[in-house]
């Protein structure tokens, strides 16, 4: 699988509690928060060097917060930049801006990637930080900068609606949030999450040429290139997985993960099925499969007549 190949990278040392420097300019601390979707922790940057930005500051956790602090040390922080409001790359932006009187950047507050259906219950609800707002809601292509640095907003959404990747303006180098990383594929699960959107995001991606991605957990992505093209051919295989599988006979989701998914920690199954249910949606979009009524985790699937 992909996941085994040698694209994915899964040597990080998190240095919790450290500013490691990445790149000229860039420091990266690591939140001491690991698990089988943040892999060794969340990674805040510090871009910049006499006053800086700060790109996801983490979860509320007072261990971060301080070991934030202590790398700032002292210098002026005049943005505080949000990927996407998950609770793991979020809430911190409260208390930071409250420490440090910044602006909070992101590209606006959190929603679904559609509308709830009918007797639906998003299952990301308690994952999500719904009481960030931004002060700046930055459009695709806007830039905030500051000294000796410049972000420009790149959307990407598919992980969430609200997700954005930050292009370090002639550098380059692309701070790519949870949208792709090198330890790991992105979850996309709806409601939050749109495979069709995420597939759209991962082309502008490629389009951009970057020569180095910093992503929202583990290290750089350091042939973004190879990597992004690798990432969107394992999502087509997924998705031809899924195809195969309706053909095949399964009529509901959790048939499809036990075969998809038979080499995957069954822990890891209830993620999973909402990543086939991404496929799916977009599926039933395109008129590849039916389905007997509206794409839900319990629905009967069938190939398109």
């Amino acid at each position: 699988s992909f996941m085994d190949s040698p694209a994915f990278d899964l040597a990080f040392e998190p240095a919790y509690g450290q500013a490691v420097p990445v790149v000229s300019g860039v420091e990266r601390v690591t939140v001491n928060n690991p698990g089988p979707f943040t892999f060794f922790g969340t990674n805040s940057y510090i871009v910049g060097s006499s006053s800086v930005a700060v790109i996801d500051p983490g979860p509320e956790d007072e261990a971060h917060y301080q070991a934030l602090m202590a790398a700032l040390g002292g210098r002026a922080v005049t943005h505080i930049v949000v990927s996407h409001t998950h609770r793991d790359h979020s809430p911190l932006a409260r208390r930071l801006q409250a420490a440090t009187g910044a602006v909070t950047v992101g590209q606006g507050p959190h929603r679904p990637a559609r509308p709830l259906r009918e007797g639906e219950i998003n299952p990301f609800s308690e994952s999500s930080d719904l009481s960030f707002v931004p002060d700046i809601a930055i459009g695709d292509g806007e830039t905030i900068s500051g000294d000796g640095w410049a972000l420009s907003a790149v959307l990407t959404p598919g992980h969430t609606a609200n997700h954005a990747a930050f292009a370090l303006d002639g550098r380059d180098i692309l701070f790519s949030g949870d949208h792709v990383m090198a330890w790991s594929t992105s979850i996309v699960a709806p409601p939050d999450g749109s495979m069709a959107d995420y597939m759209e995001s991962l082309e502008r991606l490629i389009a951009r040429d970057d020569r180095l991605l910093l992503p929202g957990h583990g290290g750089p992505v350091t042939q973004p290139a190879t990597f992004l093209r690798a990432l969107k051919a394992h999502r087509l295989r997924r998705e031809q997985a899924v195809l195969a599988r309706v053909q095949a006979g399964d009529r509901q989701i959790a048939e499809m993960v036990k075969v998809i998914y038979r080499d995957t920690d069954p822990k890891l199954h209830g993620a999973a099925a909402l990543s086939v249910l991404a496929h799916i949606e977009d599926l039933l979009e395109r008129g590849e499969i039916a389905a007997d009524g509206p794409p839900t985790l319990a629905a009967l699937y069938r190939p398109a007549a």
